[in-house]
């Protein structure tokens, strides 16, 4: 065991190493190191106050570019999204009218008992009802008679509303439905609805925001639609001719006459007979 104050120089070894060291001709003091000369290690100096506080401050500076950047990406992101989903929505509508004021058939929803005039077809610039097939997803059979309205709504715009209801059973003294209507389109400045038919020597006349002979159907069905600025979208002024079922024209025209010279014939003599 090693005493207190007891060193390499103090051991046999040391003592034994310094003659044959010092019969070389080396000198034990050449041997030693000053102690002034060994060499003391120095931490490196760290950062000031001030070089942490630039740091910190490019680092947040380029943080808030990197998330202004995100945020802009991600609202041109929603802004493309919600473009498309009104393009959409647009496009659905149009085509949903399209197709079912095409098909409008020529069926009694109604009956005036002061002048006993069938209700086939009720046009105004604000509203249009007529009688035709739903789509196959919509429709639990038969022909229904629906409801096209142009409406005002809570912020000042309009908004146009679809309502269906079979016409089994359908009173239009009532004029209730089990289904709340839909909106078609929102966001409406402005809208109307016109018509358009045969005069006497066949000729389409001239466009009518009212329709003075429910007895009968128009030709032609004219919407036009303007849409608020903040829709962001136009709607296109849609002129749909009404659909005429061959059979009904082949039975309309007489022998050895074109099925639509007969119809146009016939229309205009509806037309006549709904005058006189």
């Amino acid at each position: 065991m090693m005493k207190p104050g007891f060193g390499i120089g103090d051991s046999g070894f040391g003592s034994e190493q310094r003659p044959a060291r010092a019969s070389r001709g080396v000198s034990a003091s050449a041997l030693t190191i000053p102690e002034s000369r060994i060499p003391i290690p120095r931490f490196s100096a760290g950062f000031t106050l001030l070089e942490v506080m630039l740091a910190t401050m490019l680092l947040a500076l380029l943080l808030a570019g990197t998330y202004g950047a995100i945020r802009t990406a991600v609202r041109s992101m929603h802004s493309g999204e919600a473009a498309i989903d009104r393009t959409n929505r647009l496009r659905v509508a149009e085509e949903f009218m399209r197709r079912q004021v095409s098909r409008i058939m020529p069926l009694a929803f109604g009956r005036d008992q002061s002048t006993n005039t069938n209700f086939v077809f009720e046009g105004k610039g604000d509203l249009m009802r007529f009688v035709a097939p739903m789509p196959g997803y919509l429709s639990k059979g038969g022909p229904y008679v629906q409801t096209l309205a142009f409406a005002g709504n809570r912020r000042g715009g309009k908004q146009l509303l679809f309502t269906d209801a079979m016409l089994n059973g359908f009173d239009l003294d009532k004029k209730e439905t089990d289904t709340q209507p839909s909106i078609l389109l929102d966001q409406i400045q402005d809208g109307r609805f016109e018509y358009r038919t045969l005069d006497e020597n066949g000729q389409l006349t001239d466009w009518s925001d009212q329709w003075d002979d429910p007895g009968v159907t128009p030709v032609m069905v004219r919407i036009e639609v303007s849409m608020l600025p903040e829709a962001r979208v136009e709607f296109p002024t849609m002129e749909i001719p009404l659909l005429l079922d061959v059979g009904a024209m082949r039975r309309m025209a007489p022998p050895g006459q074109s099925m639509l010279g007969g119809a146009m014939q016939n229309g205009a003599r509806a037309i006549q007979g709904g005058k006189r």
